[in-house]
């Protein structure tokens, strides 16, 4: 399986049948909600290297919160797709890693951003 086919699955309206729509309405929130949080990361990283230039290292925290600004929309998409195939074909949802993904990813990145404070405040 190549990367683009793992990131971005087949069209989920290709499969099965429509499930009711207030099923689809709540995937499709909960993908916006997923893309609204990778923008806040997008703003949160760019806003780091910017407001935080004085700060030495604070590029990479910058980039550390820009990755996980990707990981974080383009697993969201995945997700969506994936769930609303498995309700097209009424099976069950497929379980999910991103909110563990993001905890983690936020965690590091606020014990990075601890660790440049300390260092720059020598």
């Amino acid at each position: 399986m190549r990367i683009t086919e793992y990131l971005f699955p087949a069209d989920p309206r290709e499969f099965g049948k429509d499930p009711d729509y207030r099923f689809t309405l709540a995937n499709e929130r909960t993908f916006l909600s997923w893309i609204r949080t990778s923008l806040a990361l997008v703003a949160g990283g760019l806003g780091a290297v910017v407001v935080l230039r004085d700060i030495r290292g604070v590029e990479i925290l910058g980039i550390m919160v820009l990755a996980l600004a990707f990981v974080t929309a383009s697993t969201a998409f995945r997700r969506w797709s994936l769930n609303e195939r498995a309700m097209r074909l009424d099976e069950p949802l497929p379980a999910s890693n991103l909110p563990q993904i993001t905890a983690i990813g936020v965690a590091l990145i606020g014990v990075a951003a601890v660790v440049l404070l300390i260092i720059d405040s020598r």
